[in-house]
């Protein structure tokens, strides 16, 4: 058997959720000396540039989520202003993106999975999309793990998708069936003055939590429970953003899926599968 054989089956067989919410605990605890320690081991492990980090130092963070979610240095990213333009949410490298087509979004060679599936299993939900365009960027352990948004838009719903969580690497991409679709998630529904988007935060081992701005922290309640929370359009208590502004965080993981309503979106012509990615650079173009 080769290698990578045994990586795939030794991900169906190891206690994934608990050694996430293991790994999770000590993420989360200010251990002192250990949590400096291991930021230490993980900058030079990973060769991250805390030269763009607000904080330099590993002995600067408290507990180990601090360090991963770090902040970046005013002025590191720089967010295109053109508002017919729009931005990538997070560094990265993109996966997969195209057209979503028969209801069905390309995964890797030989995969593809349900647009609704991945939405949480409501086609109404799912809608909106059919048609449209997505786009998949995996964020690798030494990228920034802050997400922003790709656009002016106004907040409608979230939904908390349980599920499994296999890594999100490409390796597991190309051998994983349906992986984005049966990994644990939290999906963001989006209203934009050119159409509906949906951003999907997508879980993966390791990965303590998924936070969002508005939410804090989602803590995945047990049970194989999808949860849904509604939002207004307008009024005091409409949750509005503008292209730039900070979404969520991923705390160890993970992977953003992007879908676009038809007719919305051109993407960047130049840009296809392991595009490296920068947040605010141009992803894609409004169309007229």
């Amino acid at each position: 058997m080769s290698l990578d054989k045994v990586k795939i089956a030794l991900q169906y067989a190891m206690p994934k959720h608990a050694l996430s919410r293991l790994v999770g605990k000590f993420a989360a605890a200010e251990a002192g000396w250990l949590t400096t320690r291991a930021i230490e081991w993980f900058i030079k492990a990973y060769n991250i540039n805390m030269a763009e980090a607000k904080l330099k130092e590993a002995k600067d963070f408290k507990t180990f989520n601090d360090f991963f979610t770090r902040e970046l240095e005013e002025g590191a990213r720089s967010i295109n202003p053109d508002p017919k333009e729009v931005c990538y949410p997070v560094d990265g490298a993109i996966s997969q993106q195209g057209d979503i087509v028969d209801g069905q979004l390309i995964q890797a060679k030989g995969f593809n999975y349900s647009l609704a599936g991945l939405l949480g299993g409501d086609e109404q939900t799912a809608k909106p999309y059919q048609n449209g365009k997505f786009s998949c960027i995996y964020l690798a352990p030494k990228d920034y793990h802050r997400i922003h948004m790709p656009i002016d838009a106004t907040l409608r719903e979230m939904i908390y998708v349980p599920g499994e969580l296999f890594s999100v690497n490409p390796l597991t991409a190309k051998n994983v069936p349906n992986l984005f679709s049966r990994n644990e998630r939290v999906v963001a529904i989006f209203d934009t003055a050119h159409g509906e988007m949906a951003m999907v935060l997508v879980g993966a081992t390791i990965v303590a939590s998924i936070e969002t701005t508005w939410a804090g922290t989602i803590t995945p309640p047990a049970g194989k429970d999808i949860f849904k929370w509604q939002y207004p359009a307008d009024g005091p208590t409409a949750i509005h953003f503008k292209k730039g502004d900070e979404m969520g965080r991923f705390k160890l993981g993970s992977t953003v899926i992007t879908t676009f309503a038809p007719g919305m979106i051109d993407f960047e012509p130049n840009a296809g599968p392991e595009t490296v990615t920068r947040l605010g650079e141009t992803y894609g173009y409004i169309k007229e």
